[in-house]
């Protein structure tokens, strides 16, 4: 027996051949991880990350909206010298291992990266925007 789950495709979404991977980790970095907690809102259809908290090894506490909650399978970040990574697996509701990772811009104060849809095979360059507090 197998599940298919069909997810729908935001129109603003543009396939993407890029890739890109979180490289190291430090204790050293906790102060730059302080930027990244929050909620963060994919311009792309409004699915949500948020990022509760960041410990010292750049592991992350964090969530999936789309709409409803969902857990991350792993959920890490790093510093590339003065780049901050993301890595988000998803494997819960049909998500099957689909990822995205993503750079924190300090200017913009966005997540920026690609977005790995494993079950349809297709890569998206995403954007996300810190949603402003209720």
């Amino acid at each position: 027996m197998s599940l298919a789950i069909a997810l729908p495709q935001a129109q603003a979404q543009q396939p993407s051949t890029t890739t890109t991977a979180p490289t190291s980790t430090g204790s050293d970095s906790q102060t730059a991880f302080n930027a990244l907690p929050g909620r963060w809102v994919r311009v792309e259809g409004g699915y949500v990350i948020t990022i509760r908290a960041v410990d010292a090894d750049g592991k992350l506490d964090a969530s999936y909206a789309n709409p409803r909650p969902l857990p991350f399978y792993s959920a890490l970040a790093t510093k590339d010298g003065n780049a901050l990574r993301l890595f988000f697996e998803l494997r819960a509701g049909g998500y099957g291992g689909s990822t995205y990772t993503l750079n924190y811009d300090a200017t913009s104060d966005r997540l920026t990266g690609v977005y790995n849809q494993v079950v349809a095979k297709q890569r998206f360059e995403v954007t996300f925007v810190r949603a402003k507090p209720l």
